[in-house]
Order: structure tokens, then C-alpha cells, then sequence
């Protein structure tokens, strides 16, 4: 109690009113008490806050030194995502003048669901990531992309209207063997006779965007077909041991797989991104260090096939 509030309480003459000033001053005094307790409890939350964060970057920094990469919150930061963006985008400039094309078909809206056609588009969207990370990207196609079809809306849906009007790849809802030689294309399948044993830099090759939950077998086989096109399906018996199952990959795992048989001419690095759990390991691996009867066993000759 403050000696001004002495004062007017000294001044009241009943009993009453004195009572009503001294509960005044009590909620008045109780008020005063929660502000205070409440800002205490907001400073608190804020130190325990930024020590969170605090604690969250130095791991974030620590990981990004043990990995070689940026730092995190430094001055170098904005500069390099800018530089890299910039490099990022001058690679895949020059891959729509001078790179190989990859045509990606989009024309199996009619065979899939919604929910496929937009697993179809994530997958899409991982093709663009990994191919402008590339060092030597593809020159993307998305060919038979219809103006009012679903893979279409959903792809400028999840992209925006203006990025996907930026984005370095052609689509287009021209059909592929209208722009390209027929002879230069080669349609990916999984249910091809053919095996795709080396990579060719003067082929197109032609990956069905499609996924296929109910697994319609040969469908893309199908379409090669009608279209009297080469076809060849990427060697996954003939390096991996393949118990059971289909051989149906992912759109991002085929154009990782792409990237890596173009770059380094070696299967056994581009298979490395089949999941692990849809084989038990490379044959080559199981078999070189396996002996009976003081003899080892044979290695299957096409292991040995390299780009030339």
C-alpha cells in the first residue's frame, strides 16, 4: 500500500466505504500479481525457446561440417543458395540446347485413378528435382501432357501457375514420335524381352508415367508396340538377385538410375537405387568370395558389361 492510498483511506469516514477501498486495493494489488507472474512465465518461454533453437543450429552446424556442407546461419549462406540456384539453372539451360533427351509419356491418364495420376506428379516433381541437381542433367520431355488433362492441372496445382511457366523441361501435348527420328526411340518396360545392357547417348529413351497399383501387366509394352517402337527393360535380373515380385520402379528411381548409367557407364552404381527391399543384393557381390570344392563359382559373364 503506497502512502497516497494511506492518505484516501485515512479520508473516508464510515466504515463501509473503507471496507470497499481496501478490497479495491486488494483485486487492484491481485491484477498487479498475475501481469507479473504472467510475464515472467512469457520471458521464461522465450529463453527456453531460443536455447531450443540455439541447441537445434549448433547440431545443424556440426552436421553440416561432418558432411562437408554449408554452414548454417552464416553470412555465406543467401550468397551460396543464390550461386547455386544460378549454377542449378545454367546446367539445365544447357541440357535443353545440348543435352540428351529423356521423354517422360503422359498419356495413361485414362488407366489410373485420381489418387495415382497424383502419386503420378509427385514422382514427376522428383524427376525435375533430381535432374536439375544433376551435373549432367537430361533435357526433359513431358510429351502427350493434354491441356485440360488431370496430370496437367495437378502439376501446375502443386508447382504455381508462374514456377511451372519457369521450369527448364518441354512439356508439351505433342506426341514423341512427332519430334523425335523413330529410330533414335527406346520405350523403358519392365515387360520388355530386350535387355538394356549398355547405354546409348544417341537414343531417346522413353519412360511410361505411370503408376500402376493394380499392376494392368504390359500396358506400356503394349503401347511400344502399336507405335512399332524398340523397346528394353533395365537389367535387374541379370545383376540383382530377384526372388519374386514385379519389377515395376518408381519414375525418381528410373531417372536416378538414368542419370547414373549415363555419368559413370556402371551398373552397379545406377542400381543402387533400387530399394533394397526388393532384392537380396548383386549377384557379383554374392558369388566372387563363395567357394566349394576348391573351386568358385561362376560369375555370370554379362556381369562384366561397361559403357564404353
Amino acid at each position: 500500500m503506497t502512502e497516497e492510498d494511506l492518505q484516501t483511506l485515512a479520508g473516508l469516514t464510515t466504515k463501509s466505504s473503507r471496507k470497499k477501498y481496501l478490497k479495491y486495493l486488494a483485486v487492484k494489488e491481485g491484477h498487479k500479481q498475475a501481469r507479473k507472474e504472467k510475464q515472467q512465465k512469457k520471458k521464461a518461454d522465450k529463453e527456453a525457446s531460443m536455447k531450443q533453437r540455439k541447441e537445434l543450429e549448433n547440431s545443424e552446424e556440426e552436421e553440416g561440417d561432418q558432411d562437408g556442407h554449408r554452414l548454417k546461419n552464416t553470412m555465406f549462406l543467401q550468397f551460396w543458395d543464390r550461386t547455386l540456384d544460378k549454377l542449378l539453372g545454367w546446367r539445365t539451360a544447357q541440357a535443353m540446347r545440348f543435352g540428351q533427351p529423356i521423354v517422360f509419356d503422359l498419356s495413361y491418364a485414362s488407366n489410373m485413378s485420381r489418387r495415382e495420376i497424383e502419386n503420378t506428379v509427385s514422382q514427376l516433381m522428383e524427376v525435375e528435382g533430381w535432374n536439375r541437381r544433376a551435373t549432367e542433367p537430361f533435357h526433359l520431355h513431358f510429351c502427350n501432357l493434354q491441356p485440360d488433362s488431370l496430370y496437367k492441372k495437378e502439376l501446375v496445382k502443386r508447382y504455381g501457375a508462374e514456377t511451372w511457366d519457369r521450369l527448364l523441361i518441354t512439356s508439351t501435348e505433342q506426341h514423341y514420335i512427332d519430334m523425335f527420328p523413330r529410330e533414335q526411340l527406346v520405350y523403358l518396360t519392365a515387360d520388355s524381352p530386350n535387355v538394356l545392357r549398355s547405354f546409348d547417348h544417341s537414343k531417346v529413351y522413353i519412360i511410361g508415367a505411370l503408376v500402376d497399383k493394380s499392376i494392368q501387366s504390359g500396358l506400356s509394352l503394349a503401347n511400344a508396340k502399336r507405335l512399332k517402337l524398340a523397346t528394353a527393360r533395365l537389367p535387374l535380373d541379370e545383376y540383382l538377385h530377384w526372388e519374386m515380385g514385379a519389377k515395376n520402379l518408381t519414375l525418381d528411381q528410373m531417372i536416378r538410375i538414368m542419370l547414373t548409367i549415363k555419368d559413370s557407364g556402371k551398373w552397379e552404381e545406377a542400381l543402387q537405387f533400387v530399394p533394397k527391399r526388393k532384392h537380396d543384393g548383386f549377384y557379383q557381390r554374392q558369388t566372387q568370395t563363395e567357394v566349394s570344392n576348391d573351386r568358385p563359382r561362376i560369375v555370370k559373364k554379362h556381369q562384366e558389361n561397361r559403357i564404353k
